[in-house]
């Protein structure tokens, strides 16, 4: 059967065809042999024919088609008039060499023509890419590599213009930034705590939040000058005069160490520096707010901004999430748990990401899985409401919380009934052995 070659390359559309097939077969270490050999590989495979681009915006509508596996009228147009004639009703003697299974598909169900995509035609091909200049004689010197360049520059531009997940990539890297920026805060606000406890070491019982703790800390400055000024200003950021007085007290009498200027200076500007990625982690979480409500308002109303966030920043993107069926997202997030269970023959995990829900919280030991089902049934629901849906509201999400509250609710019910008839159980059995005992 004779056999030819489909290149696409920057410039046209090449046919070639294949030589020596009844020599060599499909013996790829052959044409491996060869390739390296324009002389040797020329005789293998012959040019056709070969349309070439009529404009750049004609390529880049071609390679588009073609990235997406679908055979334009251009290409078809091309093929009918280049392949042998194929009488209807009869199979045709030859088959097409393809790059993509996908775009074979495509030339097979539309033209019966049959197409083959393996290791044999892909080595054919890389011999073509390697020799392409050689097989065409009015190309002038560089204007291949220029027109590769040109044309993957316009492919590029516009694939990332009409990406459609670019909204969901801002919402992957801030969620990424966020989880960050907090274990930072985390440890600042411990480096903070520990090093200003060495001067204050009241202040730790006193407030309990880092953010409070390093204003407080920056207006205290040196304990030993507290006073009663300083209750405005500590009342300002505590929001009780109670404890603004309390910590003015501990300070007057607290036994932490004296610190030199130098050090209190190094100290005011480690508690700013944290009390500035706070204030970047608010603004940071209000972008977030803003970015979800517009993607996927429903799935933020229904498990909360950061629980839908790390769900499609886990998935890749809102589509991968939508097309996720609702026991894949019910687990999502507990890659570990799961391979250990398959591994192991235990029991698989219950629930993933969406255990940070307080839905799962809110529900007994027991019920945990039965709720952590319910959640990403909804939750999958949502994600698809979003992702195909024309509406940019939350009613759906709002709805859909409604239902897992009253779900949670009759769960609750349920519980108190059964506990009811254990209860009546254990007071009939006790009766029943009091009335054997008198017996």
């Amino acid at each position: 059967m004779a056999m030819y070659v489909l290149y696409e390359s920057s410039s046209g559309y090449a046919l070639f065809d294949v030589h020596g097939l009844e020599e060599i077969g499909q013996n790829t270490e052959s044409v491996q042999s060869s390739v390296s050999d324009f002389s040797r590989f020329g005789q293998i495979v012959k040019l056709t024919a070969f349309h070439p681009w009529q404009t750049a915006l004609d390529a880049q509508n071609q390679v588009n088609a073609i990235s997406e596996g679908f055979m334009s009228d251009e290409l078809r147009s091309f093929l009918e008039l280049n392949l042998p004639k194929v009488k209807e009703g009869v199979a045709p003697k030859f088959s097409l060499g393809v790059s993509d299974p996908k775009l074979g598909s495509c030339i097979s169900e539309a033209t019966k023509i049959h197409c083959q995509s393996n290791e044999f035609v892909h080595e054919l091909l890389r011999g073509v890419r390697q020799h392409f200049d050689s097989f065409i004689n009015d190309f002038k010197p560089n204007s291949l590599e220029k027109a590769q360049h040109g044309l993957a520059q316009s492919y590029s531009k516009a694939k990332v213009k009409s990406n459609d997940s670019l909204e969901d990539h801002m919402v992957i890297h801030s969620i990424g930034l966020l989880d960050t920026v907090d274990k930072k805060i985390n440890t600042f606000g411990m480096s903070t705590r520990e090093w200003y406890s060495w001067h204050f070491p009241e202040l730790v019982n006193i407030v309990n939040d880092n953010y409070m703790y390093a204003q407080v800390s920056k207006i205290i400055e040196d304990k030993s000058k507290l006073s009663e000024e300083h209750v405005p200003m500590l009342t300002k950021v505590l929001g009780d005069e109670d404890k603004a007085r309390e910590v003015v007290k501990a300070g007057q009498i607290s036994m932490g160490q004296g610190l030199g200027p130098l050090d209190l200076i190094n100290v005011q500007t480690f508690a700013q520096k944290l009390i500035e990625l706070m204030d970047y982690r608010k603004q940071l979480y209000d972008y977030l707010v803003v970015k979800m409500n517009n993607i996927a308002p429903n799935l933020a109303a229904l498990i909360g901004v950061m629980v839908a966030a790390r769900l499609i920043s886990h998935a890749g993107s809102l589509r991968n999430l939508a097309m996720y069926p609702s026991s894949t997202l019910q687990i999502l997030g507990a890659d570990k748990a799961l391979l250990r269970a398959l591994r192991t023959g235990g029991n698989g995990p219950k629930h993933g990401l969406i255990f940070d829900s307080s839905f799962i919280s809110r529900a007994s030991a027991k019920n945990k899985g039965r709720i952590a089902r319910y959640l990403a049934n909804k939750c999958s629901i949502a994600a698809r409401v979003d992702y195909f849906g024309d509406s940019s509201g939350s009613d759906f999400g709002e709805k859909l919380r409604e239902e897992i509250e009253e779900r949670l609710e009759s769960y609750v019910i349920m519980e108190e009934v059964l506990d009811g008839f254990e209860e009546n159980d254990e007071e009939i059995v006790d009766t029943s052995e009091e009335e054997i005992d008198e017996e």
